[in-house]
C-alpha cells in the first residue's frame, strides 16, 4: 500500500485505537495456486493479543492456497468518501477545476497463517469470536459434542494469522492548508451520506493532532 508521508499513522496507537473502535471486518488475501489468480475471502475477525483469529467454511478454496503459502494479508477498510473536485479547488481556481480523491481509512496486516483444525481449538476459537460479537452472552453454549455448535464444528477450519507488519494509511488531505481540511470537513458532514461523517470524524480528529502540514 502506498503511502505518503502526510497519510502516515501518527503512531501505532492510532491505528490499534480505530482498529477496537469496531472495525473487525476486512479481506484476507492469499496468494493463488500457480497460474491462479489470488484468492480474496470478506471475513470478520478479532485480535488474540498480537494474532487475529477468523474461521472460514471447510469447502472455501483459500485454504489449498495457504497450504501452498502461509503468508497472507488482512486488509480493513474504513471512513471512506469521495471528495468532489470543486470541494478541491484551491483559491482563486474555478471550482469546477478542482480535482477530486478519495477519502479513507485502511490497515493492513502481513500475517503468516496457522490453520486449527483440532475439534476443541476451532470451538476455543468460536467462543472467543462470540465473547467480542455477542458480548451479552445470548448464545447457546460452544462444545464439541453439544448442539448446535457441535454438528456445525467439521464444516469449518479455524486460522490464526501471526502478525509480522502493519501499515496504516489515513489519507484525507492532511497536507493542505487548515482551512481547507476544515471546509472539506464541514461539506461532509453538510452532505452527510454513506460514511461522510466519520470520515469528517476523522479528518477533523487528524487535523487536531496535527494542525498545519510540517514536512
Amino acid at each position: 500500500m502506498f503511502i505518503q508521508p502526510w497519510d502516515a499513522s501518527l503512531d501505532e496507537a492510532e491505528w490499534q485505537a480505530w482498529v477496537a473502535e469496531g472495525h473487525d471486518f476486512g479481506q484476507l488475501s492469499v496468494n493463488g495456486l500457480p497460474g491462479r489468480p489470488p484468492v480474496v475471502v470478506p471475513t470478520h475477525f478479532i485480535g488474540d493479543g498480537p494474532d487475529l483469529l477468523v474461521h472460514l467454511a471447510r469447502p472455501n478454496p483459500v485454504w489449498k492456497a495457504i497450504d501452498q503459502d502461509p503468508n497472507v494479508v488482512l486488509t480493513v477498510i474504513g471512513d471512506y468518501a469521495f471528495i468532489p473536485g470543486p470541494w478541491r479547488a484551491p483559491a482563486g481556481i474555478p471550482p469546477r477545476d478542482g480535482v477530486p480523491t478519495s477519502y479513507y481509512t485502511a490497515v493492513q496486516f502481513t500475517c503468516r497463517a496457522h490453520i486449527i483444525d483440532d475439534p476443541e481449538a476451532k470451538a476455543e476459537l468460536l467462543r472467543r469470536q462470540l465473547a467480542h460479537f455477542q458480548p451479552d452472552g445470548d448464545h447457546a453454549e460452544v462444545t464439541v459434542d453439544q448442539p448446535p455448535y457441535g454438528r456445525m464444528l467439521p464444516g469449518i477450519r479455524g486460522l490464526r494469522l501471526q502478525v509480522t507488519g502493519a501499515v496504516a494509511k489515513f489519507k484525507y488531505d492532511d497536507h493542505k492548508p487548515v482551512e481547507h481540511r476544515a471546509a472539506v470537513a464541514d461539506h461532509l458532514t453538510e452532505r452527510g451520506q454513506g460514511l461522510d461523517a466519520s470520515a469528517a470524524h476523522q479528518q477533523r480528529r487528524r487535523l487536531d493532532r496535527l494542525g498545519p502540514w510540517k514536512s
